[in-house]
């Protein structure tokens, strides 16, 4: 095992990756300003050294003291041994439902913190529910869903509750995503794709593990915030359907550990896509028919893995987007916060009146998908090194707004490019 001397704060593991490359450019300015060491580690260390000798050539820098180590998520040994060189791991390898557990545990043995991009719920709730004791008494914390799934929506909750300065009640938010101009090919990777093909395969397994993770039920509510299937929204000026992406369950994990632990008043959320035109309306759920049949089925889901961008409409592809296709994508999300400006005294209490406040809080930024969420992702990380004092306990395994509430990590990506505001409301 490494020695403290040895340790570099971060490594990015997966740094041959689609996603672990674009961390790799958006690291060097980091390290810099944040004056942090970093390394990579993936499976083949000729194509890592590839990795470096490319992003050295574009940049101009000198990368010869970078460090980079071998580590396979079929070889345990190797993986405790790459943890145990960083005092943060960023892990950019998934689908998570297959590659993720060993490296999270590999990093609990080694008193490593760790932070992925995962956005599939059945692998994050059964980190928390089988590793959170361990990390915990390792003085560990292992944070998932760190980037565009889900920290925009889950720590957009967390900027709205601390505005609203009453009782909220609840969120609904709505996520619109396009580009500044027309594109040719895709502007997704293949590995996203993945792993919603096998999250939405596997759904079935959530109720179960719920069932063990969170066996009594957060307080009931009134006005009681319902599911809408397909609506038609003013203020937003588009059509809504359900996001079918992990943010509520992310979300729903921080409310419960709010009320647990902070006492706070547990906050209802439900999450959408806003839809601009009725055409795209018509698309998406035809292709989203489409995908949830087929992945119902062996034959169906090798189907969908093998032709993504037939079955995602072009948009996704095994190549993944152009740098400018990356450039060109935008996400805009709105947080629409209902409740009341009065406080009672205790969480559990009800209001006897309707709802008399509203706040909207708008998050945006540019390339979300990859570049965004690269740099969120490794400010998450810079965040546990600079600011565990601020964070729940003394490790654990938490979702984003429970781990980072108290941090200044809003701040930070505020300065970096993911921009969160109040949007002014009616008679302001």
């Amino acid at each position: 095992m490494a020695s403290q001397g040895d340790k570099v704060d971060i490594i990015v593991f997966g740094a041959t990756g689609f996603t672990g490359k674009v961390a790799v450019y958006k690291i060097l300015n980091l390290a810099k300003e944040k004056g942090i060491t970093w390394g990579i580690s993936g499976r083949n260390k000729d194509k890592l050294n590839d990795v470096l000798k490319e992003v050295a050539e574009k940049t101009g820098e000198d990368l010869a003291a970078v460090k980079v180590v071998e580590a396979d998520v079929k070889d345990a040994s190797s993986l405790q041994q790459m943890a145990s060189q960083a005092r943060v791991l960023v892990n950019c390898v998934g689908p998570y439902r297959f590659y993720g557990e060993a490296v999270v545990s590999a990093c609990i043995a080694s008193g490593t913190h760790h932070v992925d991009v995962s956005g599939e719920p059945q692998y994050m709730e059964k980190i928390q529910l089988e590793y959170h004791k361990a990390a915990e008494e390792k003085g560990v914390y292992i944070v998932s869903a760190c980037g565009f799934d889900s920290i925009p929506a889950d720590l957009g909750t967390v900027f709205l509750m601390n505005k609203f300065q009453g009782d909220l009640n609840s969120v609904e938010t709505y996520l619109e995503s396009g580009t500044t101009e027309p594109v040719q090919g895709a502007f997704v990777h293949y590995g996203t794709w993945e792993s919603m093909v096998y999250g939405l395969a596997h759904y079935n397994e959530l109720r179960p593990l719920r069932q063990k993770l969170f066996p009594d039920r957060l307080p009931q509510f009134t006005p009681k915030l319902k599911r809408r299937l397909l609506f038609k929204n003013k203020e937003f000026d588009g059509w809504c359907v359900p996001f079918p992406g992990s943010d509520r369950s992310v979300m729903l994990r921080s409310q419960r550990y709010f009320f647990e632990h902070e006492k706070l008043r547990p906050v209802q959320v439900q999450t959408y896509l806003l839809i601009k035109s009725v055409f795209s309306v018509f698309a998406l759920g035809i292709l989203g028919l489409i995908f949830v049949v087929l992945s119902k089925f062996q034959c169906g889901r090798n189907l969908l893995l093998k032709y993504p961008q037939l079955f995602s409409g072009g948009a996704i592809s095994h190549e993944g987007p152009s740098v400018e296709n990356m450039k060109k994508s935008y996400i805009n999300l709105m947080l629409f916060g209902e409740g009341w400006a009065e406080k009672l005294a205790e969480p559990t209490d009800q209001h006897d009146l309707p709802p008399n406040k509203h706040v909207t809080v708008k998050i945006s930024g540019e390339d979300p998908f990859y570049g965004l969420t690269s740099l969120i992702l490794l400010l998450s990380a810079v965040t546990i090194l600079r600011e565990s004092d601020k964070m729940p306990g003394r490790g654990g395994v938490y979702p984003p707004g429970a781990a980072f509430a108290k941090t200044t990590l809003i701040e930070e990506l505020d300065k970096h490019g993911l921009k969160f505001e109040i949007l002014p409301s009616e008679g302001d």
